[in-house]
């Protein structure tokens, strides 16, 4: 599979008859359907779309069927990447789309520093033709070390549909995580995100950057920690990351926005240990709901805490119940 290069794409075809009236865009949209609306806009812009030999600009244009239109037009196709035999815990298949329960330590897509060895990689090797799907069918990510669930379209035009549903808002993504403080209440948290102006590797809440909402609630406080319910209502890089931290609430574990562990006073050995010993932002993709690109069928699937979180709740838990009577929150 390839990357970053640009191809030429020559697609012709008629409108039909039963086209009448409709705008050129939403003609050519149900035509190309493995393409979407917004790109084909995009073309038609960009004078890459001729009716009857002559280009035409505007989307809105009305067609009358039976008009010839050729698409001239530049697409990215990817860098060569090749399967790889890395195990994938598969929890929802079918004929168009495929949803996975990510572990840590697993890249999704390949970069500098990972170019191999990515969920991607797995991808190619267990579903040979998904190479033709452009980013191997990946619609959303997920960072190294978060766990949980992600969708994979096995088709162009289940992912066309996908990139569009998540555009609209229309996937609905549930996140746990555990926090360091306490947080008495949920919440919105609605600040553009943009990359940090000068650590490269690092994202940061920035008036000029994308807009960025991420919705929480608090499942259980501890002593010095919560638990929390996240829902991404958009999909920034390390959004709730970066969100969390910009409150003062960093996620445990977190080697980039996260700081030392803080334990409370009096915290036992074990405890201390745990909070030392837990080397990955505490985040787990824990539900995903969609509506089926192809059926419309609205779907759900939910995705257990992994050990290494629970393990680390049990003692948050514990170490509270120690100390119940010294706590006035």
């Amino acid at each position: 599979m390839s990357d970053n290069t640009l191809k030429n794409l020559e697609l012709t075809a008629d409108i039909e008859h039963h086209q009448l009236g409709m705008r050129l865009d939403q003609a050519l949209a149900e035509i190309f359907s493995q393409y979407s609306r917004s790109r084909i806009k995009d073309w038609i812009v960009n004078g890459h779309v001729k009716i009857n030999g002559v280009v035409v600009d505007k989307p809105k244009e009305r067609v009358l069927g039976g008009e010839h239109i050729t698409l001239n037009a530049l697409i990215e196709e990817e860098t060569y990447h090749q399967g790889e035999q890395i195990s994938l815990n598969i929890v929802y298949e079918d004929d168009d789309i495929l949803v996975i329960n990510k572990p840590r330590d697993l890249v999704v897509h390949p970069g500098a520093g990972n170019p191999n060895g990515t969920v991607l990689n797995a991808l190619l090797y267990h579903y040979p033709d998904i190479a033709s799907v452009p980013r191997a069918g990946i619609v959303h990510r997920l960072d190294k070390d978060t766990t949980g669930l992600m969708v994979v379209a096995k088709t162009i035009e289940a992912q066309t549909r996908l990139v569009e549903s998540l555009q609209l808002r229309e996937i609905t993504r549930e996140y746990e995580a555990v926090a360091m403080g306490i947080m008495t209440a949920g919440g919105t948290i609605d600040k553009p995100i943009t990359r940090h102006p000068t650590k490269r590797t690092h994202m940061a809440v920035f008036p000029t950057g994308k807009p960025a909402v991420t919705h929480y609630r608090v499942m259980e406080k501890y002593r010095a920690h919560t638990r929390l319910r996240l829902r991404l209502e958009t999909g920034r890089t390390h959004q709730i990351r970066v969100h969390m931290a910009h409150m003062a609430h960093p996620l445990v574990g977190d080697q980039l926005y996260g700081g030392r562990p803080r334990p409370p006073k009096g915290a036992s050995e074990e405890f201390i240990q745990t909070l030392r010993d837990f080397d990955r932002q505490a985040l787990h993709a824990a539900m995903l709901r969609l509506f089926h690109p192809i059926t419309g069928e609205q779907m759900e699937w939910h995705a257990p805490i992994p050990e290494d979180m629970q393990q680390l709740i049990k003692v948050l838990q514990d170490d509270t119940k120690l100390y119940q009577d010294q706590i006035d929150w």
